[in-house]
Parts: C-alpha cells; structure tokens; sequence
C-alpha cells in the first residue's frame, strides 16, 4: 500500500471489500464512500461510513455489514487493526511501519508530494476584476488573495487552471473616469475646471488624488489640444488613457500582493466584437429568450417599476426564481446580457468548468447567472462555481481605520501590504472562510507571537532549515523505524494528511483549508522541538545515535518540504530564517 495519499488507498481496500460483501452498488452509492481521518486518535487512523452507505441499498444491517468490513479490513496490508463503531462505521489503525515508509516518499517526491493527477477538463478562475476607476482597496484584496490560492490549490490537485481578470471598461463608469480625468487635465494645464464641473451630470464621480498623475500625463501629451474642445471631441480618447493607466496601477499593485493573473478579458473588446450578440443568439437558438412581462417584486413594488414587455431569458429554467431581462426600455443591453456574453466567451474558449469570485454584496446575482451557464452549455455540462468574500474591516489599536493615502475614504490594498507585508496579508486572509465576515488587526499581524499565524508557521520552516544546515543532509534510506516517540509519530500522521488535504480543499474550493493545515502542522513540529528540550533522546542532532539523527533529519526534511508546499498554495514565502 506504498501510495502517496494513504487515505485513497485505503478507500481502495474499503470498495474492494465491498464488492465481495454487497456486491452490484451503483456507481453514485459507491461515490459516497468515504475514508476520512478520525477527529480522536483514540479511535484510530482513518474510518470508513462505507457500511452506513451500503446497508439500505444492499438490504443488509449496517452493524452486521461493519463488523464484516472490520473483518476483512483488518488484513488489508498495513492496516494494523479495524473495529466496528457506532451505527455503520469502521475504524481503522495503520500499522506504525506504513505511515513512517511514507516518510521516504515525501523526500523522493519533494514539492511535488501531494500533486494530483491531471485532470480531463480545464477550470478558468476569474477574480478581482474591479472596476479600472480606482485604486484596489482590502475588500478587493480578500477577493485577490481567495482567487489566486484558489487557483495555486487547483493546479497543486491536477487541474489545468487560467486565472483571469475581467476588465470592466465598457459603461457608464469609465465615461465617468474619463471625466474626471478631464478635470485633472485641465488643473494640470493651470485652468479652472469648474465651469465644465458643473456641466456633468453627477458632478465630477472620481475625485481620488490617484488621478492627478493621469491628468498630468496627458496634459504633457497633448497640451491644452483638448482644452476648449467638446467632449465628444476627447471623451473615447481620454477614456482609453485613463482605463489603460489604471490598469497599470492595479496590476502593480497585485503584483505587491503576488498576484499575476494569466488572461486580462475586455468587456468593450468582448461588446464592441459582436459578442453581445453571439451570447445571446446561443439562446434564442434553444428558445430560451422571449418578450413578455415580468410580475412584480415581491413585497413593495418600487415607483419605477411598470407591467411592460421586455426581452426575458427564461431562467426559471435552470433553477432561478424568476426570469431575467436582458434589454433595458431603451434597447440597450443589461449588465446581465454582457455577463452571459462574457460567459458564452469562457465556453466558446473551452471552459466548462468556471470558477468567479465575487464580492458579498452580489449575492442575489448568484442563480441567474449559474442559470445562464447551464443554458449555455447545453449538454457539454458546464459547472460554475461562485464564491462571495464578505467585507474585512481592518482595525488598529481594537478601532476601525481608514489609511488611504489617495482617496481618502477607504484602505488601499497597496497600504495595507506596506503596513505588515504581502506574507501576513495572504495568510491572516484565509483564516477564515471566505463568506465569513473578518477583522484584520495590524498589530496582531506582525506580532512575533505564536498567536499570529503567519509567524508560527513561517517560524516551524525556519526551524527545520536551521536543523538542516546544522545536521547531515538528509537521506530516504534512513531508517525510518527509529522514529517511535508519540510526538514524533504524531507529526508523521500530520504529514500524510497532505495529499488527502490538497484534494478535498480544491473539491471543496476552499483554500482556506491549507491555512489551517499548515498552522496545525507547525503545531505538531513545534510541540517535537519542545519536547527535545526535556528530552534529549528527542533532540534532532545527536552526535552518540548517527542512526537515529539521520531519521529525525529524515522527519525534519519531510516536514520543512509540505510546509513550503502549502505554503506556495497559499502565495506565502517560507522564511529561511527568523530574527
């Protein structure tokens, strides 16, 4: 049973067994089995609910077909004991000499232990995507920081994954950025801009210092060409500058946080190409637009709303509550119908499994466009994945603050990564859930406590190299049996999780998974480096016991290499060394 990820392998013995006991499963019950790590040591390794799975289909008892299982099991190779538990349930001790045989595993596969095999389909992430008028700020960090580890943990489990930005640069938005960049062309030339200030409808939208530097640049461009000219003389002009400078600042500062996405997709190239329309007709090829009425919100119906007829895509077809319009009273398109282009896109390109990552506050926008993908599909059986990030609130000193720089109103992501450092932002921002709402506190994000996450798992690496610097370099023909003390056993046990982690966090689309791993992980590491000091028969270098130094060396090396490995996962650079 020499395989890297323990839990699959016995899974493998379990159907096996089931096979002879409860033979003719469907493939949909058999998919529903499970070995999982038990949540007390006590009660073994691993436990199956293959009996509790297989008793009503099979007509046998779940006990009875338990005990079955713990007979059969327990003379699977390397399983040292399995025992009945519960109402179906088996569990299962693994025999000490297979989980430290892991152990050369791990040095022999490196980085790579863990790495899933490839998979048929490829998976498109899409996240940040904010709109090109201002700077990012913490809320589209958590959303950066979620996608891009969401990603990193997709290729770690053998998807081939493209992560992709969604410029929104078609709209009135950048109509409104291309007049605010007017006015700050206007002061950078030394006139007043209040007279065409008070000419917008709205006023000037975009009033962030960021822009000063923009209409400056195209003051020193073109001089005071665009001075006295209408705006229809310069607005698609300035609106192309101001979107492209923008772009520059936000890919900049994701760069800060270790963010490069692979794909940057323009909505006005998508709009102004026909794609709109293409989307669309997808569609109405199925019958699946038509004209009609929508009935009334639930609840108060608001002032501006009226029983007229409207193009409806039939949503309610694909599990939303109602249907959805797709032109406004003018003809134009809704924002729904250029994200149902935009996704027609991602399919034509050959995506069928999409992943977005949106902010809380489009929530409701949620089954109308998971509706628009199966619609689009058809019968290929396209998957999209939504995951909303709540809002952060960044606190100092147990109060909110607002450190922006530029604009004034809100904390700038490139702020936030020069106050503690792209290393504690990633980290503290997946440990939590991305729906859960969180509190980041700058003093306890650069604390050198062990109450600081990212400190005590960068620290475990930093440890384990120092070992390693020390002691002989390590070697997979060491002799692993040596390792027997319960600290040390514990760590092994913690290690083997890996693989197991990698595929159930990506199935999941929950990096945050890795977080929580790697804290327990460091957990486990710095409980064997205390125990070495009250014990010198645990200390990792002995100079008397070279047989046994070489298989903690083992441990340590086998350690320090998941520890990078979840850590590349999560975007986070694993400390050489900690002062």
């Amino acid at each position: 049973m020499q395989e890297e990820n323990l839990f699959a392998a016995l899974r493998g013995e379990v159907l096996a067994a089931l096979a002879i006991l409860a033979p003719g499963l469907a493939p949909e019950v058999l998919a529903r089995v499970e070995v999982t790590p038990t949540k007390d040591p006590v009660h073994g390794d691993m436990a199956t609910n293959a009996a509790m799975i297989a008793a009503k289909p099979s007509g046998k008892n779940p006990r009875e077909l338990a005990a079955a299982l713990a007979a059969r099991l327990g003379a699977a190779p390397g399983c040292l004991r399995a025992e009945p538990a519960g109402p179906g349930f088996v569990n299962l001790t693994l025999a000490p000499d297979l989980l430290r045989a892991q152990l050369p595993l791990i040095l022999a596969r490196g980085e790579a232990y863990g790495q899933g095999k490839p998979r048929p389909r490829r998976v498109n992430v899409e996240y940040v995507s904010a709109n090109p008028t201002g700077p990012l700020h913490v809320g589209h960090c958590r959303g950066a920081v979620v996608g891009d580890a969401l990603a990193n943990l997709l290729r770690k489990a053998g998807w081939d994954v493209t992560k992709e930005y969604y410029v929104n640069d078609a709209g009135a938005q950048v109509d409104a950025l291309a007049r605010s960049v007017y006015v700050r062309y206007l002061e950078a030339l030394g006139l007043s801009a209040q007279a065409y200030i008070e000419t917008v409808p709205g006023g000037m939208q975009y009033g962030g210092a960021y822009l000063i530097p923009i209409g400056a640049a195209l003051a020193e461009q073109y001089g005071d060409e665009y001075a006295e000219r209408p705006e229809s003389a310069w607005l698609a002009l300035f609106r192309e500058f101001a979107v492209a400078r923008m772009m520059d600042m936000i890919r900049e500062d994701l760069a800060a946080l270790g963010v490069r996405h692979d794909v940057f997709s323009s909505e006005r190239a998508l709009v102004e190409s026909g794609g709109v329309e293409r989307g669309l007709e997808r569609l109405r090829a199925q019958g699946l637009i038509y004209r009609g009425i929508l009935e009334p919100p639930k609840g108060k119906t608001p002032e501006d709303w009226e029983p007229r007829e409207q193009e409806l895509f039939r949503a309610t077809a694909f599990g939303d509550d109602v249907d959805r319009p797709i032109a406004k009273s003018d003809g134009s398109y809704t924002y729904f119908a250029n994200d149902i282009a935009y996704h027609a896109d991602k399919v034509a390109r050959g995506f069928l499994d999409m992943i977005d990552v949106w902010g809380a506050d489009h929530g409701g926008y949620v089954r109308r466009m998971q509706a628009a993908v199966r619609a689009l599909a058809g019968n290929e059986g396209a998957r999209l994945d939504i995951l909303l990030c709540q809002i952060v609130k960044v606190l100092k000193n147990g109060e909110p603050v607002r450190m922006s720089k530029r604009a004034g109103t809100f904390v700038e992501l490139r702020d936030l990564i020069d106050e503690v450092g792209p290393d504690a932002v990633r980290f503290l921002m997946l440990m939590r859930k991305a729906d859960a709402q969180m509190e980041f506190d700058l003093a306890a994000a650069v604390a050198q406590t062990r109450e600081n996450p990212v400190f005590y798992v960068q620290y475990a690496h930093a440890r384990c190299r120092s070992v390693l610097r020390a002691g002989p370099a390590p070697s997979d023909g060491a002799d692993v049996s040596r390792l027997r003390a319960p600290e040390e056993m514990a760590l092994i046990r913690r290690l083997i999780l890996w693989p197991r982690l990698v595929e159930q966090a990506a199935e999941a689309r929950e990096p945050n998974r890795v977080a929580f791993f790697l804290h327990d992980l460091a957990a486990d590491f710095h409980a064997l480096w205390n125990a070495g000091r009250d014990n010198a028969a645990l200390r990792f270098l002995r100079e008397d016991d070279p047989e046994g130094t070489a298989a903690r060396v083992g441990l340590v090396a086998a350690t320090a290499i998941v520890l990078r490995s979840g850590l590349a996962v999560l975007g986070v650079t694993p400390a050489e060394e900690m002062r």
